[in-house]
């Protein structure tokens, strides 16, 4: 996550009261901006490979390599920028099922990280001349400059057929005359899961976003650890105007944060990958155990909600094909509303009554462990088409998760009031901190 100058740019600071010339990073689109060159792709015959051995035919654009990863699809209509570069996707194919790809183009400053994070693309038809007037590019451009291999023309309703029927599978595609090497590294291709997906797109070092950060009132925002386990930039975003927020490494423990940053609260984010693996995400989830038993406010997204349902004693698994997209339904089990959400994930925190719901047939899942939080919970949300589990709320604890992304870019505003939930369990608790304090020095 380096800083860069480049035009464009990821700026989460800009324009909060209270900040003077906050830190700039590097925007995804900004590597198009650096070239300065679009090419057209060369329509090279490409077939695509699938674990269970279905064969596709098509055309290649982006990088002309090979591509490999677990084959996944994402149901918008829109907001393919942010899907290809947002996180989440690393150590995956994505699949776009809607016919058209790239009619808008590829716009400055509007990426959720500085890269390309599936291993490769997959589409009906890309659309080889974007037509906006904000655009710097292509799709096909985007990937050639982070050397992500694409493939159209394929029937990805057919290809999404296979997925819903049989689960995600393993996949390889790239040129027609490489094929007999493709079929080899499809026998010996093992799950991305088994990979530390965090650590390899997590911050490098803590970075303070928008210091000195103000109210509409002038008075300091509180200041939020963030833990980056893949977080997408609108998150952040979102977290600047509530809070002066610290980006800190999916790795760094709560003792490191308090004492170099002395936070009044911690969020966890979203992420790719499973979250029981023994890296990164493990380190994640101490921290965010810790500050629970601290008593210090926490909110999880996506990711950040699998770790706390394992801090839990919950068990996490393996779900058949995900849930991605910007139509999923949740219900809030308290108000019984119904929030339209966006979503991005293949792996689901098991229900405490009912166990694994809708679970891949691998019937992934991790150990059962038990409870490091000190607190009880209960199921707050949960999906309306497969019954997931898609909340928690901690009981006696300023603390609650979600499963699905409430910055929504792409998708629906329905649940970006629970930024507003956390921001007002941040302020409720600094509210009791500070009485009790004024308690104690009056009895002194």
């Amino acid at each position: 996550m380096s800083e860069s100058p480049a035009v464009g740019g990821f700026c989460p600071g800009a324009g909060i009261r209270g900040v003077d010339s906050p830190p700039t990073f590097s925007d995804a689109a900004d590597l198009i901006l650096d070239s300065g060159r679009s090419e057209q792709p060369s329509g090279s015959k490409g077939i695509l490979l699938l674990a269970d051995g279905t064969r596709f035919e098509g055309r290649l654009f982006g990088s002309e390599a090979i591509a490999e990863g677990e084959l996944v699809f994402t149901t918008g209509m829109c907001g393919y920028q942010e899907s290809l570069t947002d996180p989440s996707f690393a150590g995956q194919v994505l699949t776009f099922t809607y016919p058209l790809l790239g009619n808008y183009g590829v716009h400055p400053g509007v990426s959720e990280s500085s890269s390309v994070h599936p291993r490769g693309v997959v589409c009906k038809e890309h659309m080889a001349y974007p037509d906006h007037r904000d655009s710097v590019g292509s799709v096909h451009d985007l990937l050639v400059t982070h050397n992500v291999p694409g493939i159209e023309g394929i029937d990805t309703r057919t290809l999404t057929r296979r997925v819903r029927e049989h689960g995600t599978l393993l996949c390889v595609f790239g040129p027609a005359e490489r094929a007999e090497e493709m079929e080899t590294i499809l026998e010996e291709m093992v799950t991305p899961d088994a990979e530390d997906l965090v650590a390899q797109v997590t911050c490098e070092a803590p970075k303070l976003l928008n210091p000195g950060a103000e109210d509409e009132d002038g008075l300091s925002l509180p200041r939020l650890a963030a833990i980056d386990c893949g977080v997408k930039h609108n998150i952040l975003r979102e977290l600047c105007t509530r809070f002066e927020v610290v980006w800190c490494p999916a790795d760094m423990s709560l003792e490191e944060i308090s004492r170099d940053w002395a936070p009044d609260a911690l969020f966890a984010s979203n992420g790719p990958g499973d979250p029981a693996h023994p890296g990164a995400a493990t380190d994640a989830r101490r921290t965010l155990a810790a500050a629970v038993r601290q008593g210090m406010p926490v909110m999880g997204i996506c990711l950040g909600h699998q770790l706390m349902g394992l801090a839990a004693g919950l068990r996490t698994y393996k779900l058949r094909y995900g849930h991605r997209g910007s139509n999923q339904p949740v219900m809030d089990l308290e108000t019984g509303r119904v929030h339209i959400t966006s979503q991005n994930h293949g792996f689901a925190v098991e229900d405490p009554v009912q166990g694994m719901l809708a679970p891949h047939p691998s019937r992934a899942c991790s150990e059962a462990s038990d409870n490091i939080l000190g607190a009880e919970f209960r199921v707050r949300h949960v999906n309306s088409n497969d019954g997931t589990v898609e909340g928690l709320d901690l009981l006696d604890k300023p603390a609650f998760t979600i499963q699905f992304h409430p910055e929504a870019c792409p998708g629906p505003h329905d649940a970006s009031p629970l930024f507003d939930r956390f921001q007002q369990i941040v302020a409720e608790h600094l509210g009791m901190a500070e009485a009790e304090l004024v308690s104690n020095e009056g009895g002194s």
